[in-house]
């Protein structure tokens, strides 16, 4: 299973909010740390000076009521006892810190007291179930051995309350931290993801032969000056082609003039051999020409209209039928689409009558698949290698080995057939069938019919 994000602003959400996640965390770790050293110190001032106090007030007091007030002064946390008899002043054996908070309570007694044994004993202790504060289980505890009068000592056991879980303040204030930060970031990640994505959208637009939007120049600098430099490519480069396409455009225009003088003068030619031989390069020189204008207009000149695909190639395959080619269609139901029907007209015309002049026939076919429709032309000829169905793309390109030189062509025809089908936002591919043959398809997007 995938967890970490896939998008920037996904990411940036997720670091930010684990980045203040762990800053709150060592945060309340390191005040937690330093609030205990501090208030273990001015607690066990407390103690002390509590179990100095209470030692104090029961010198003070007449001995058959010291019982009853230390009963009176015990607590939840706090234990209070008497021992008397003799004996009792005999030390205990301590620790290096029980001798430490010995000393200290000793220096803390009244001058007369501070002659008596002192002992401090930590460890854990059951508390007394005295029937008000219920049972608690055993925890740390300390206890205070300290001389009230002669042969009379004040037993004093601090029972430390069970360590409460962080108070919910500090979870409550890291939950808002990290919805703030995250808001934030997601806010900081939409004005940077939100360009990127439109600067991806146009770039699929131009890969794909269209004519690209304007990006908008917002956002900041980075970003910016990254939809700044895509709008100069996107202009130099439909700048570029148009200048391509006008040249070709005259270039074709301006042989036109020749070609028709010099038809004119080959009727003055006496040798029939000669000229039927001229006649022929002066065809091909015609086709060729026919083709580059075809070429230059490339796609875009004409308004998209609302159209039945599957009766459009219903009527090519028809009128090449009456011609006597061998095409055959597959009756498809209707499939509306909005796209330029005299471009897609030529490309469907063009891919057939390859199928027919390289593999003797043509089976058309129409399928939906992936939100775009399908066209599928497949004939039954020798094929193109697979390393070669890539070149025959481009433009004057024509593959000796696979196709009959015998049967002409200018090489622009599935040059145009690609630029047809990216003018559309679709693609052309080509693939050899395994039972032979080869199979064009050519793919439009269906996109919404106008209304």
């Amino acid at each position: 299973m995938r967890v970490w994000p896939r998008t920037l602003g996904m990411q940036l959400v997720a670091v930010t909010a684990a980045a203040v996640l762990l800053s709150n965390l060592a945060v309340a770790i390191w005040f937690e740390l330093g609030s205990e050293r501090v208030n273990e110190s001015a607690l066990m001032d407390r103690i002390l000076d509590r179990t100095t106090s209470t030692a104090t007030l029961l010198a003070a007091i007449p001995a058959r009521a010291r019982d009853a007030a230390t009963k009176t002064m015990s607590t939840g946390v706090w234990n209070f006892a008497i021992r008397t008899g003799k004996g009792t002043g005999a030390a205990q054996p301590m620790d290096e810190e029980e001798s430490r908070l010995a000393a200290r309570l000793r220096a803390s007694l009244p001058p007369d007291e501070a002659g008596f044994p002192v002992s401090v004993s930590i460890r854990d202790m059951q508390p007394p179930d005295d029937g008000r504060r219920g049972h608690r289980p055993r925890g740390p505890a300390v206890q205070f051995v300290v001389p009230v009068v002669r042969d009379t000592q004040l037993v004093a056991t601090f029972y430390r309350p069970p360590t409460t879980a962080w108070p919910a303040e500090v979870l409550a204030a890291a939950l808002v931290a990290i919805i703030v930060a995250s808001s934030a970031a997601a806010y900081f990640a939409q004005r940077v993801t939100r360009p990127l994505s439109a600067l991806a959208r146009a770039a699929s637009v131009v890969a794909a032969g269209g004519q690209a939007p304007r990006l908008r120049e917002s956002g900041p600098h980075d970003v910016r000056n990254a939809a700044i430099a895509f709008n100069a490519m996107t202009d130099q480069v439909t700048r570029t082609l148009e200048s391509q396409r006008q040249l070709l455009s005259a270039v074709g225009h301006d042989l036109r003039t020749p070609i028709t003088a010099m038809r004119i003068s080959l009727e003055f030619v006496e040798d029939a051999e000669l000229r039927e031989r001229l006649q022929n390069s002066l065809d091909e020189l015609q086709e060729l020409t026919e083709a580059v204008l075809s070429a230059a207009r490339g796609t875009g000149g004409e308004i998209k209209r609302n159209v039945d695909l599957s009766a459009l190639l219903e009527s090519i395959c028809a009128d090449l039928d009456d011609l006597g080619e061998p095409v055959s269609w597959k009756a498809h139901e209707p499939a509306p689409l909005a796209c330029r029907p005299n471009e897609i007209r030529r490309a469907v015309r063009n891919l057939v009558e390859n199928a027919v002049a390289y593999g003797r026939s043509a089976s058309v076919e129409l399928a939906q698949a992936d939100g775009a429709y399908e066209i599928r032309v497949e004939d039954e000829g020798p094929g193109i290698p697979d390393g070669d169905q890539g070149r025959v793309f481009e433009p004057f390109v024509r593959l000796e080995s696979s196709r009959n030189a015998e049967t002409g062509g200018t090489g622009l025809g599935l040059t145009l057939v690609k630029a047809i089908a990216q003018g559309h936002g679709g693609g052309v591919t080509l693939e050899n069938r395994s039972e032979g043959g080869l199979r064009a398809r050519l793919s439009l997007p269906r996109e919404a019919v106008a209304a």
